[in-house]
């Protein structure tokens, strides 16, 4: 009897996982030299994959300096964002200055020129071999408010490699994927159409269309939306939850239930 459990034990501490350590970056710069200056802040707290990944190291990292940071060729994430901080705070200081020496002179605008740039994440586990990391992103850049993201990463454990919706779908997959998705926000929304949607502040200038932030695990693939991408500002984020068993004509076969 105890046979059987000493195999299942040790297959499950041979599954390949994936390790992260946690990078940070701070750098704040004044608009002027005004004792009062409006200011940018950036902030960046990141998961990075640690030596002890082996060749995935650099994969995941490509994948987060281009995903996270619009970076990529960096010797490795921490070197990205550090270059990332240092750019954006430089174009902020040439792009607003100007602008503020116009606006100096009135305190009431003071707000508009104090932005922030703000990383932090996590992961968790999703389906069996896979990592999921998560980002979420806050910034200000002017205007009636910031702005909120969220990223939803989806490593091998295996192979490091960032899994796309090509990975999981066949090919031709669009058209069956786009409709249950549209009929998911429907009943997320309560509404019968996609004209009732439109009236909702739903997909008002935009076609239905897969996210590319998503968890998937065992049972379920949850899309993620950002604010504006399928709704208005006000209707925030909106996550649509699907069961791979309503999606297995579309699944490639290592992904049907």
């Amino acid at each position: 009897l105890l046979l059987p459990l000493l195999l299942f034990a040790c297959k499950g501490t041979d599954e390949p996982s994936l390790n992260f350590e946690t990078i940070t970056v701070d750098k704040t710069v004044m608009l002027s030299n005004d004792e009062n200056s409006p200011r940018c802040q950036v902030h960046l707290k990141l998961l990075q994959p640690t030596a002890e990944n082996g060749d995935r190291t650099q994969i995941i990292n490509e994948a987060l300096m281009s995903r996270l940071l619009n970076k990529s060729g960096e010797r490795d994430l921490q070197t990205a964002a550090e270059k990332f901080a240092e750019d954006y705070t430089t174009s902020y200081k040439n792009t607003m200055l100007p602008l503020y020496n116009q606006d100096r002179a009135d305190t009431t605008k003071k707000a508009w020129y104090e932005y922030h740039y703000i990383i932090t994440s996590e992961t968790q586990g999703g389906r069996k071999n896979t990592t999921v990391l998560i980002a979420d992103i806050d910034y200000y850049e002017g205007g009636a408010h910031g702005i909120s993201q969220r990223y939803l990463l989806n490593f091998n454990n295996e192979t490091g490699v960032l899994l796309n919706l090509q990975d999981i779908f066949v090919p031709g997959y669009e058209d069956r994927l786009n409709a249950i998705l549209l009929q998911s926000l429907c009943e997320k929304v309560g509404v019968e159409d996609i004209h009732d949607l439109h009236q909702n502040g739903y997909l008002f200038s935009m076609d239905m269309f897969p996210s590319d932030n998503f968890i998937i695990n065992e049972e379920t693939i949850t899309f993620h939306y950002n604010p504006y991408e399928i709704a208005s500002y006000d209707k925030g984020s909106t996550d649509l939850t699907l069961s791979l068993t309503d999606l297995q004509e579309i699944l490639r076969p290592e992904y049907v239930p």
